[in-house]
């Protein structure tokens, strides 16, 4: 009996390992800007289709953008959709480009489970690229989130 209740609450334990944790995040929202695997191939290089296409993450302090400090927009790399402003960057620490908010209506939410736990995602809103992810642990003074952005996935254009 005791090896029934033993086997039993063995078999509860790891089956709590819910759906909704191995759940992959998908981004449902049909987009202007959609291209085949291979036109973006073609388009992207290897870490921008990795990043954008495939929602991987870039090495930390590898974007050149991570220390820019010039005035400008920040467009995503693969349609060009204006998403920051230069004004709402932030040096957060993390080695990664990060802004205070995102440009309204231009980047879209979903929830990412990759690791666990649910994390909010930002995609492009043009062409459903994945930018990164948001927290809320940014600056108090403004917004108090932190949209923590693959540079890869960005395009920096100076202000005229």
């Amino acid at each position: 009996m005791n090896k029934i209740i033993i086997v039993l609450a063995l078999f509860l334990a790891f089956s709590c390992n819910s759906t909704a944790q191995k759940k992959k995040n998908e981004v449902k929202k049909t987009f202007e800007v959609t291209k085949t695997k291979s036109e973006w191939k073609a388009q992207l290089s290897d870490v921008e289709y990795y990043v954008l296409r495939e929602a991987g993450t870039e090495r930390a302090f590898s974007s050149a953008l991570n220390n820019n400090k010039k005035q400008g927009t920040y467009v995503c790399k693969a349609c060009e959709t204006p998403l920051f402003k230069s004004e709402h960057k932030f040096d957060s620490g993390t080695g990664w480009p990060s802004f205070d908010r995102e440009i309204k209506g231009n980047v879209d939410f979903s929830t990412d489970y990759d690791l666990g736990y649910a994390r909010t995602e930002e995609h492009c809103g043009t062409c459903g690229g994945h930018l990164g992810h948001v927290f809320n642990d940014g600056p108090k003074r403004t917004t108090g989130m932190r949209h923590c952005i693959n540079g890869v996935s960005l395009k920096f254009v100076p202000a005229e």
